[in-house]
């Protein structure tokens, strides 16, 4: 019982500190000055000057006002014309990406994706404390519970570990025991070794454009190979090292039956292999999604047009 307690510890601090961190407030800006200053500071006392030149001055003032307005009516439209839409992600060069090269944060607005980069996207830069964030968020997010309660009741119904037993209790023995793994894996494998060794572990997909075996290679070499602070490619040692510390750590934790080198590296496969499947998920599902979503544009469109042409013309 000592040994869990000081196991479970600081797993249970590190997750309350990441859910303890306040948001930093946003300062307002400065109130505009009133209407009474401004009136205030822009009047003058008008001068007694002779009709003619009175008259050559508001011919001048009016002239020039007029090129000044035209120059701001012009930069003001190429500043519209520069500035993105909202909610469309742009590229490095500030252009829109196209919808098969984005990676939502949430596929199907379920599974998290949050440790993603868009194809051309200008990447969040890597670092201690954004490293630690985007592994709190994965860690911590409703549909990891979901995902673990799952496996959870899968392990216990195929009787993965005897020792653990059965019933409500086995339950209970996996899903804590789970919890303790997909919190070590998601810590190491995406905060603490990656900010140590300055590796991006984050998946950059291939895209389309390339041909189906070539982008499953891909997938699977992602396993071995990441890149570096600097973009350079360079071996995974964050992700697969992230995998074999969390089942060090486990046998503290699991009964001696559960143990072994080969339960220990039967749980490093299968963690190897749901990996290889999101990142499948997540090449592949934005080009489905675009699919879908053409396909519903060009539906909607022929019903417009059906629509306008069956509309009796208007005399």
């Amino acid at each position: 019982m000592l040994k869990l307690r000081s196991i479970f510890i600081p797993f249970a601090a590190i997750a309350f500190v990441a859910l303890a961190v306040p948001a930093v407030a946003q300062q307002a800006l400065p109130d505009a000055p009133s209407a009474a200053l401004m009136a205030d500071a822009t009047s003058y006392p008008t001068l007694n000057l002779d009709p003619q030149a009175a008259l050559l001055r508001s011919s001048v003032n009016d002239a020039f006002d007029g090129d000044q307005a035209a120059q701001q009516s012009t930069q003001a439209a190429q500043q519209t014309d520069k500035k993105p839409k909202p909610n469309v992600p742009v590229d490095k060069d500030g252009n829109p990406i196209p919808l098969e090269r984005q990676q939502p944060q949430r596929i199907l607005g379920f599974m998290p994706n949050f440790r993603s980069v868009s194809v051309g996207a200008k990447p969040h830069p890597p670092g201690w404390k954004y490293n630690f964030t985007v592994a709190t968020h994965q860690a911590t997010d409703y549909s990891s519970f979901i995902f673990l309660g799952l496996t959870s009741l899968t392990a216990e119904g195929l009787t993965e570990h005897p020792a653990l037993g059965k019933g409500v209790d086995g339950f209970y023995a996996y899903t804590w025991r789970g919890f303790l793994d997909k919190t070590d894996g998601t810590y190491l494998s995406a905060w603490l070794l990656p900010s140590l060794l300055h590796e991006d572990t984050r998946f950059y997909p291939l895209g389309s454009g390339h041909s189906i075996p070539i982008r499953v290679l891909y997938i699977i070499s992602r396993q071995g190979v990441a890149r570096t602070y600097g973009g350079r490619q360079t071996p995974n040692i964050a992700g697969l090292g992230g995998k074999v510390l969390t089942q060090v750590i486990s046998r503290t934790y699991y009964p001696p039956g559960a143990t072994t080198f080969g339960a220990l590296a039967e749980k490093f496969g299968y963690s190897a292999m749901r990996d290889v499947i999101f990142s499948s998920i997540r090449e592949f599902y934005p080009d489905l999604a675009a699919h879908y979503v053409r396909k519903h544009r060009e539906k909607v469109a022929r019903m417009a047009a059906k629509d306008t042409q069956a509309a009796p013309a208007k005399p």
